[in-house]
């Protein structure tokens, strides 16, 4: 492909992919001012996230009005309004609005305590207004479907939750509790989750940015061709290993296919990839990135404030299931790539000496910032040190250092990215405020369990059915937040009981758990020594109070494994809330990918949902087995066996490996694929499978080493 049709490609790749981006706002004045105004946001961000002290009401208050007000500013009510100027009038009465909102917090709050928490006229203005504006700021940046939530949500507190019967009927809150509780309190916009967006989110979202900004993501690209270079399908690999280290770092499965895609599509339909294929892959791939540590978008931030369980331990039981994630996209592309006859490797691919050479300097910011974790040091702070070391490292490129301007550029670019996810993690505050005002979550946990009739796979089910309507209005972060309140305990209750009636039915119960059965039973206690059948140790565990199972658990299975199973629940429910990005009929991920290979949209997104099978079969890895807080012996045998057993699913999906495959041999490598993957099994007959998918692959290596000879 020569330049002149490279520069052709990408300007028609750039019309069309800008109907994934959000219109913004332009005008040389209004440059500027967001210019400052965003640099002045991350500035006070940064000076909030390492030395300030100031409370976290008005912290949360100042976070909202900044980014509140960049998105009034660059995404006017109506994409045909950008040039007007009586719009941008009203937005900057907006604009003007949200920094009333924070001044009446700092000057009116100890009133309204002062009063007894009775509002007074400001009081029920200025939260009302608050709430409005957190709705149609969201409508701008992310469409109705969150500003509708939102509203039913907070319509069932103070409205139509009384008038409705069974589980849900809710007696009802005042009009003006529920504006305390969202705009005052810190439950609801400014809550937990405002929390996690001005500290952690940020702060990551800047060092994405200033990453970006030292030529990181050129050193990614480029060390992703040296190293897949030489492999048969190489440029498909470049896409998965590219999409997967960049995923990790900016924090958007859209925004990932569009910066990998329009280089990785284009190498993989020069190299004999069909197109939809070539689109499948990196939209599969960018999904995943997400799902790769140390950033994982905002979803490890949120899991840490959720079970109470350390970012690192997040990020460290998150590395194996990401890696079986991509080896199973990467599956898809040998299989691939040895049907289409695609071997030839890439032409003047740079050599990975160079790349290192000219691009390790890039490493440095990754490793102060994982070495920082690892010591214990808050994440915002080792994201503000691994900043400065970006800085510091930039230096030593020849083409990417970071002067003053750069540095200016960064801060910005990085505040301009957080604008959309700010406003739309408040305003999602505002329904978790809901669920655990009245209950909801508990109540739907509750439901789903007795829908599945106690089935863990079955509620699997129900959660990936759901996650997929939610994520056709809701972006994958807020997707996750909701399910994981829904959801989470039902998950948890399931895998956690389900480990408890083993060691019943083995007799491996602790004493001290068993003690706790006298309360029902105390004829069941020589029993329980003894071990008992799997059904009368589930009749006996139905009869604990429900007050003394949490305490059962503990003391059963030990507060190190609680906590485990309620990351596996999390980590099951972020890992569903991808599949919104590759499964159709919504599918922003796959549609970019589309429209860069220029292939039908809906079939590539059909395309994109084959190929991320591992967003399906992970999570129920995790579920079955100790794929996530596993003891090392135990992750090793599971982490071996769930390649193989990915690898021979993707055959005899494909009816291909190494070459074409009979009815008979696609028939066995399923076989072998269940025998590697099930639950639980014994190794023996894991071995067994292994032997058969190996048997598979030499065969079919023969094979195609004659056929390639014949050819010739």
């Amino acid at each position: 492909m020569t330049a002149s049709n490279d520069s052709i490609d990408s300007s028609e790749t750039d019309i069309d992919l800008e109907e994934f981006e959000t219109k913004h706002r332009s005008g040389q004045w209004l440059t500027r001012f967001v210019f400052a105004l965003s640099i002045f946001l991350a500035v006070a961000h940064i000076y909030i996230n390492t030395i300030g002290t100031l409370p976290e009401l008005r912290i949360s208050a100042f976070h909202f009005a900044g980014f509140g007000a960049l998105c009034a500013l660059l995404v006017p009510a109506n994409p045909k309004w950008r040039d007007s100027q009586i719009a941008l009038f009203f937005d900057i009465l907006i604009v003007l609005a949200l920094v009333g909102m924070v001044l009446y917090i700092v000057f009116f709050e100890d009133a309204l305590y002062a009063r007894g928490v009775t509002f007074d006229t400001g009081d029920w203005i200025v939260s009302s207004i608050a709430v409005l504006l957190s709705l149609e700021l969201i409508r701008r940046t992310s469409g109705w479907f969150i500003p509708f939530l939102i509203l039913v949500a907070l319509t069932y507190v103070v409205l139509w939750g009384k008038w409705i019967g069974g589980p849900f009927s809710f007696p009802g809150l005042s009009l003006e509790t529920l504006l305390y509780r969202s705009f005052f309190s810190t439950d609801g916009m400014f809550g937990s989750i405002s929390r996690i967006s001005w500290s952690f989110v940020f702060m990551f979202i800047l060092f994405g940015a200033f990453l970006v900004k030292s030529g990181a993501g050129d050193f990614i690209i480029a060390l992703a061709r040296s190293l897949a270079s030489k492999m048969i399908g190489g440029p498909g690999f470049v896409a998965v290993l590219g999409s997967g280290l960049m995923g990790s770092v900016s924090g958007s499965s859209v925004a990932n296919t569009v910066s990998t895609g329009v280089i990785t599509i284009p190498l993989m339909r020069k190299a004999g990839f069909p197109a939809r294929f070539a689109a499948g892959i990196e939209a599969a791939a960018s999904t995943g990135g997400q799902l790769m540590p140390p950033i994982m978008g905002a979803g490890a931030f949120i899991m840490a404030s959720y079970t109470q369980v350390s970012y690192v331990t997040i990020i460290g039981v998150a590395t194996i299931p990401a890696i079986l994630y991509f080896l199973s996209v990467g599956f898809f592309v040998r299989v691939e790539a040895k049907r289409q006859n695609v071997t030839s490797v890439e032409e003047n691919g740079p050599p990975i000496s160079q790349v290192l050479k000219e691009g390790w300097h890039n490493i440095l910011p990754l490793a102060v910032l994982v070495t920082l974790l690892v010591q214990g040091f808050t994440p915002t702070y080792a994201a503000g040190l691994g900043i400065i070391a970006v800085i510091v490292s930039s230096w030593l490129s020849k083409s990417h250092k970071m002067g003053p301007v750069a540095i200016l550029d960064a801060m910005a670019q990085g505040a301009r990215n957080m604008s959309t996810t700010a406003v739309l993690l408040i305003g999602i505050g505002l329904v978790v405020n809901v669920i655990s005002t009245t209950g909801v979550g508990n109540t739907f946990s509750i439901m789903i369990s007795d829908w599945a009739g106690g089935s863990l796979f079955l509620t699997l089910v129900l959660v990936a059915i759901a996650s997929l309507v939610l994520g056709m209005g809701l972006p994958v972060t807020a997707s996750y937040i909701v399910l994981g309140t829904l959801s989470a305990p039902a998950i948890f209750n399931l895998i956690a009981e389900s480990q408890l009636l083993e060691m019943m039915s083995s007799g491996n119960l602790p004493q001290a758990a068993t003690a706790v059965f006298m309360l029902v039973d105390p004829g069941a206690i020589a029993q329980l020594a003894q071990g008992m059948p799997m059904d009368q140790a589930a009749a006996l565990l139905a009869q604990v109070p429900a007050d003394f199972k949490s305490m059962l658990m503990d003391q059963a299975l030990g507060a190190n494994n609680v906590a485990m199973i309620l990351v596996t629940a999390h980590m099951i429910i972020f890992w569903l809330s991808q599949d919104s990005n590759v499964t159709p009929p919504v599918c922003l991920t796959a549609f970019a990918a589309a429209a860069i290979a220029k292939t039908p949209p809906m079939r590539t997104g059909m395309m994109a949902w084959k190929l991320a099978k591992g967003l399906y079969i992970v999570p129920l890895l995790m579920a079955y087995t100790p794929l996530i807080g596993g003891d090392t012996e135990t992750l090793i045998r599971l982490t071996l066996f769930a390649i193989f057993g990915l690898y021979a699913l993707v055959a005899a999906m494909e009816g291909y490996l190494e070459d074409k495959l009979s009815i008979p041999s696609r028939l066995l490598a399923l076989v072998a694929s269940v025998l590697m993957l099930w639950p639980n099994l014994d190794i023996w007959l894991q071995i067994v499978g292994l032997v058969i998918f190996l048997a598979l692959f030499v065969i079919g290596n023969r094979t195609y080493a004659k056929g390639s000879v014949l050819a010739k």
